[in-house]
């Protein structure tokens, strides 16, 4: 198994494949910024499986990941496994940006501006 897809199950494969299908309208949004190196000529990857986890939006080039999160990520649990995933990203050398769908439907250009600015500081 490839760096990219670090110890990835083929059961996760599918599940990011069925999450590719069926996207939030926040990820059709950000998707349509990021796609076919649009933004800023980076290339990031969908629903992408790494691990035990399917990654939003990531960028290999960068070791960047893009998050876009719905309400339920406020919740104790979800922000308890968000924190432990995020952490084990971070020890593999790959950063994590989160938005809120609301920012990315509301203020999609203001997003794009911390985004740029982020990627600026790696």
């Amino acid at each position: 198994m490839s760096e990219l897809h670090k110890g990835t199950s083929k059961t996760l494969f599918q599940l990011a494949k069925e999450n590719r299908k069926n996207p939030t309208e926040a990820e059709s949004k950000l998707w349509r910024v990021l796609r076919d190196n649009r933004f800023e000529g980076y290339k990031f990857r969908r629903q992408h499986p790494m691990s035990n986890y399917i990654l939003d939006f990531y960028c290999h080039q960068l070791k960047i990941v893009v998050e876009v999160d719905g309400g339920y990520h406020q919740k104790t649990d979800q922000k308890k496994y968000d924190e432990s995933r995020d952490e084990y990203l971070m020890e593999l050398g790959i950063e994590v940006i989160r938005f809120t769908n609301d920012r990315v439907l509301k203020d999609l250009d203001e997003v794009m501006r911390e985004l740029s600015e982020f990627i600026n500081t790696i």
